[in-house]
């Protein structure tokens, strides 16, 4: 029968759980009640900065997606309009990004034999994906992001602006380069055309006095936006040289894909027989898609709250994010996750709520239809400086040392996450990370160190200062401290085993007092010892038994197999319940007294 203090407690669990699920709502709301004219100039001036590096990459990923860059607009509009009403973050943008677009592309390309065109395969993959989403959001899946290591996170979001940097070398260099090429091979080239002298010496030019314009902005009128009057002013000036020198050879904008007014229009979604063919071919991908933009969110949210201080809460991210891709998906766009570059623009440039990706989403519009013109005409090479600026900055030095001098846990971590975000595919990358940390988090939690003590002559417990000098004892204590999970349950007992098989040892006693999340792993290693002693003719005592410790003994059975009067409670006094332990193991060995030797498991160094 299972204990009514089980019982109220699952319910306890469950009903806490059941608190945190099904709840959404808008933080932006909120946010009204203190809003002022101060905040909204700020939002404003961050969304249109936001714009002026939102529209020309939409244009990249439209290249890369090979499909309408309108298609592309709409998820920047669309999305980021609809994720920002749901972001708890501040800063949170969403629209298309690198890593989605190359994954869309790469499955549009793979079911091209569906049947349907590449435009309906990434709108419906996009519906799939939001779905997914928003679900997990619903059901708390947000909360996990708590288990990823920040180093992880630190490099990642390095690795990213890293990424950015090196792909924006070609346009500050004015050569020309493959769409979704590698990092070293973008760092390679950069090289080669500065040794071989092959660059544009007016883009190199554009790039460098746009960040001087930058720098005279921040350094003579820091509160300026120095980003969106750098780019309005290369703008400006762009537009004046071509008219004198119509046959320069400066890319701009307009270059890039010209820009032409859309408006969003309602989409829709039709179900068919071939529909339901093309989820079930399509799952898959969309899982991995899906997962992939929790932990970007979540990488992304959690660096710029180390920023700016703000809490998150995970699951509206999730659940945001997930409306956003419907709502791409109902209006035509293609999927969207959050945005590692946008997201830092629009913090860096002073966005004080969530409104200003809305009113960037409204400026995106006001610009296509009635400035395109003007904006066409912005060099690439400054929207490259900029982007390169925004990817510097992304490198956060002060955590980067943190991460380094704590632990080589978390250098390792730090390292290998970097090298996998700069070397192999994103998604790739950030698996690699969170999976080298849980691996050395395993590891150093679960391998017990013990350490022989005795008894001096003062009756307290000393280590012994020369073991090759011990007596063989008939009772050993083996103190356990730590957690006994499944990792450490196979090495807890392999050692405990070890101990063992000296076969003078009659009587095993395990402290358990600072013992902790004992689980089924446990519970079976404690059992085969038990079972391995009472075949040689020995015992084994537990002693220090916590009330959580003891409950896990309980509901298992463990403590009838052991026997009831083998296992002794904790006491106030931390010594009392071994004392009680040693009394009974020489009672079981008819002696009154008895050499002891106490293990003790001392924490492991990092």
């Amino acid at each position: 029968m299972i204990p009514p203090d089980a019982v109220r407690e699952t319910l306890a669990d469950a009903q806490a759980m059941g608190q945190r699920m099904l709840r959404l709502h808008l933080p932006f709301v909120g946010e009204l009640k203190h809003y002022n004219r101060a905040k909204f100039r700020a939002d404003l001036i961050a969304g249109a900065t936001l714009t002026l590096v939102s529209i020309p990459q939409a244009i990249g990923f439209a290249l890369i997606l090979n499909l309408p860059p309108q298609n592309v607009i709409v998820s920047l509009v669309i999305g980021g309009f609809v994720g920002a009403l749901f972001f708890s973050s501040h800063h949170h943008v969403f629209g298309p990004t690198s890593s989605i677009s190359l994954i869309t592309a790469a499955t549009i390309a793979a079911y091209a034999s569906l049947g349907l065109p590449p435009l309906q395969l990434a709108v419906f993959l996009a519906l799939m994906i939001g779905a997914m989403q928003f679900l997990a959001g619903l059901l708390n899946f947000g909360e996990i992001t708590k288990f990823i290591s920040r180093s992880v996170v630190v490099a990642y979001s390095a690795g990213i602006g890293l990424l950015l940097v090196a792909t924006q070398l070609h346009n500050l260099l004015g050569y020309d380069a493959a769409l979704g090429q590698s990092f070293s091979r973008n760092l390679w080239q950069a090289v080669a055309f500065t040794l071989e002298r092959e660059v544009s010496y007016w883009a190199v030019g554009t790039g460098v006095l746009t960040l001087v314009v930058f720098w005279l902005v921040r350094r003579f009128r820091p509160h300026w936006p120095e980003a969106l009057i750098g780019l309005a002013v290369m703008g400006a000036a762009a537009r004046l040289v071509t008219l004198v020198h119509p046959g320069l050879s400066l890319r701009l904008v307009r270059d890039e894909g010209a820009l032409g007014a859309v408006l969003p229009t309602w989409s829709g979604f039709h179900w068919s027989a071939q529909t339901w063919e093309v989820f079930l071919d399509l799952f898959k991908t969309a899982v991995a898609i899906s997962i992939l933009g929790l932990l970007e969110a979540s990488a992304i949210t959690k660096g710029l709250a180390g920023k700016s201080g703000q809490k998150i809460e995970p699951n509206q991210e999730l659940a945001g994010m997930g409306l956003a891709n419907i709502a791409c998906g109902l209006f035509g766009g293609v999927p969207g996750s959050s945005s590692f570059a946008r997201s830092a623009v629009n913090f860096q440039s002073g966005a004080r709520t969530q409104i200003s990706s809305m009113l960037s989403s409204g400026v995106v519009l006001v610009v296509l239809l009635f400035i395109t013109p003007i904006f066409n005409f912005i060099p690439v090479a400054a929207l490259a400086a900029h982007l390169i600026r925004v990817g510097l900055k992304m490198l956060n030095w002060h955590q980067i040392r943190i991460c380094l001098r704590s632990t080589r846990s978390d250098a390792a971590v730090l390292g290998i996450t970097l090298l996998a975000a700069l070397f192999l595919k994103l998604d790739t990358a950030i698996y690699t990370g969170i999976g080298v940390a849980l691996i050395l988090f395993l590891q150093k939690t679960s391998t017990p160190i013990l350490v022989e003590y005795t008894f001096n002559e003062s009756g307290n417990l000393a280590a012994l200062d020369h073991p090759g000098a011990r007596a063989h004892p008939a009772i050993s204590i083996i103190h356990v401290e730590g957690d006994l999970y499944f990792g450490a349950a196979d090495l807890f007992q392999e050692q405990v085993r070890q101990l063992a098989e000296d076969q003078t040892i009659k009587v095993f006693i395990l402290r358990m007092k600072n013992a902790r999340h004992l689980d089924a792993s446990t519970v079976m290693a404690l059992e085969n010892l038990h079972a391995y002693l009472r075949q040689t003719g020995r015992h084994l005592l537990i002693s220090g038994v916590s009330e959580a410790v003891s409950r896990v003994l309980r509901d298992s059975g463990l403590s009838r197999t052991i026997g009831p009067g083998f296992i002794f409670g904790a006491d106030v006094n931390p010594t009392l319940s071994t004392k009680r332990a040693l009394a009974f193991a020489t009672t079981l060995l008819h002696t009154q007294t008895a050499d002891v030797r106490i293990f003790y498991d001392r924490p492991q160094e990092n």
